[in-house]
């Protein structure tokens, strides 16, 4: 069995708005120091079997993602 996780994240270049709400946040709390937050989402997946890179990125890029304005970083975790 293996456990991969794909790590969602929107661009750079893309607003954040819970990020920044997350930010704004922490200095109410008295945190300080935070130059920035980006919120993201991340996704395990269980297998029985062992899937190619190729169907993982599949998986990643057509359902899991929206690379229009979001990137992903795939991570396959051998059990």
């Amino acid at each position: 069995m293996a456990r991969v996780v794909v790590n969602v994240m929107p661009k750079q270049e893309i607003l954040d708005p819970q990020g920044q709400a997350v930010h704004r946040a922490l200095g109410r709390i008295g945190v300080t120091g935070v130059a920035d937050v980006r919120q993201g989402k991340r996704f395990v997946i269980d297998t029985d079997v062992d899937l190619a890179p190729e169907q993982l990125e599949e998986i990643a890029s057509k359902l899991l993602a929206n690379t229009v304005i979001e990137d992903f970083e795939i991570v396959v975790e051998e059990a």
